[in-house]
């Protein structure tokens, strides 16, 4: 999905926080690698998910499952920050979960995306809108994130969010493998993507409508990472150059990864979902879809002992 909003706020990349130490409990130490191959030479590559390109990565530490709503919640209490969503009074939802009273509210859609509704009060507490929630959602990935709220999350920990080739490294697990996490061939259940008639019938075989638990799957790599495939796109820290023939955007975009609910793994609904796959968006735009983890360098946590 590529949803956007005219950009009114500052992309908060430099929010400082006073006070936390570098914490990497829950995080996952990645090696280095140089020459590594980011993306892929697949004909059916989308959105600069081809050509292939090198890139030397820095060893580092990132987040085994992406961020939780009740990581965020202790954010929130802590710093009193706003999100993006709290601010424009909307954001995006996927048409199955609002009320029906919510839905019969909303008056404009997205031309040939329909089933992407603006709702009023949706954000990360109330993900879906007016009477939604997340009490029983806390180990679920906090979402209607943009890309401003996950990078002043991840700064409040004194981290920051993965470069994409940081992203792709860790998603491979030791074997560095580019088109699943686990090996080459798909497996059943190992991921939260689209199964049925997108958008109106899923049919829940892998049981989930919406987003799953971060640990739901168990590991996708055999380093530990969880959710890193389907779930929710995850936002990097990279600039999304547009590709030949992309319509131009007026604002800047960044690089999401990993797909999600919405996606399959056949590509015939939205993004073929793999490794490689990854899609841009404004720094502002938020949905049910996005979600996010954080990074540090192994150098840096090393420099505060």
């Amino acid at each position: 999905m590529a949803m956007f909003r005219i950009a009114c706020c500052s992309v908060l990349l430099f929010l400082s926080y006073a006070g936390a130490k570098i914490d990497t409990e829950g995080m996952i130490m990645v090696p280095g690698a140089s020459g590594f191959t980011v993306g892929t030479n697949a004909k059916d590559g989308r959105d600069g998910e081809s050509p292939a390109r090198k890139a030397d990565v820095d060893a580092f530490f990132m987040d085994a499952k992406p961020v939780t709503n009740k990581q965020f919640r202790d954010f929130v209490r802590a710093t009193k920050y706003k999100t993006d969503a709290e601010k424009f009074g909307w954001s995006f939802v996927f048409h199955h979960f609002p009320t029906e009273a919510v839905i019969k509210g909303i008056k404009e859609k997205v031309k040939g995306m329909e089933w992407w509704l603006p709702v009023e009060q949706a954000y990360w507490r109330k993900p879906f809108g007016p009477g939604s929630g997340i009490k029983e959602r806390q180990d679920y990935p906090v979402t209607q994130m943009s890309l401003s709220d996950a990078a002043a999350y991840c700064k409040w920990a004194s981290k920051r969010l993965p470069t994409e080739a940081e992203w792709e490294l860790a998603a491979g697990g030791t074997a560095k493998n580019k088109v699943y996490p686990w090996g080459k061939k798909l497996e059943k259940n190992r991921m939260n993507v689209w199964q049925g008639k997108f958008p109106d019938v899923n049919t829940l075989a892998d049981g989930y409508e919406g987003q799953a638990p971060v640990d739901a799957f168990g590991p996708q790599t055999d380093t530990g990472f969880y959710n890193l495939l389907g779930n929710g796109w995850e936002w990097t820290s990279d600039v999304y150059k547009p590709v030949p023939g992309e319509p131009p955007s007026e604002d800047k975009k960044y690089v999401l990864k990993g797909g999600s609910y919405v996606d399959s793994s056949d590509g015939k609904t939205n993004h073929k979902v793999r490794v490689t796959t990854r899609m841009g968006n404004t720094a502002d735009s938020g949905s049910d879809n996005m979600a996010f983890r954080c990074a540090v360098s192994v150098a840096a946590v090393h420099d505060e002992l």
